[in-house]
């Protein structure tokens, strides 16, 4: 996925958060079975070298999980967090497999949390 408007149709999905990052996954209305995948770091995470070092582990995770565990005809979309960086990769793995398996049983949660913090004044 390369689109803004396709990261942010998959934002519309079911979330599963873990140490390392949050899965979003989004089913597409096409009838294409293809898995398609994306992966965001946002500049609060680190630096450009951080960031790409996070991005490279992700298409990496993908690679070796999404083949078996994902699902078809979705979006799936990694969101980095500080921790992807220095997290055990066979922990990263095993993380993605529990999160996909939880889409799959639709016990991720698909509702928005309102933004942590001081409410801004109008």
């Amino acid at each position: 996925m390369r689109q803004r408007s396709d990261f942010l149709a998959a934002n519309g999905g079911l979330r599963v958060g873990t140490p390392g990052f949050v899965l979003l996954v989004k089913p597409r209305a096409d009838a294409d079975a293809m898995r398609r995948i994306g992966y965001t770091v946002t500049k609060k995470t680190g630096n450009a070298v951080v960031r790409n070092h996070i991005k490279r582990r992700f298409r990496e995770l993908a690679r070796a999980v999404l083949p078996d565990h994902g699902i078809a005809g979705a979006d799936h979309v990694l969101i980095g967090r500080t921790e992807a960086l220095t997290r055990d990769f066979a922990d990263m793995k095993s993380d993605l497999a529990r999160a996909l398996v939880r889409v799959r049983e639709g016990k991720a949660s698909s509702d928005r949390r309102p933004p942590r913090g001081k409410p801004r004044k109008r």
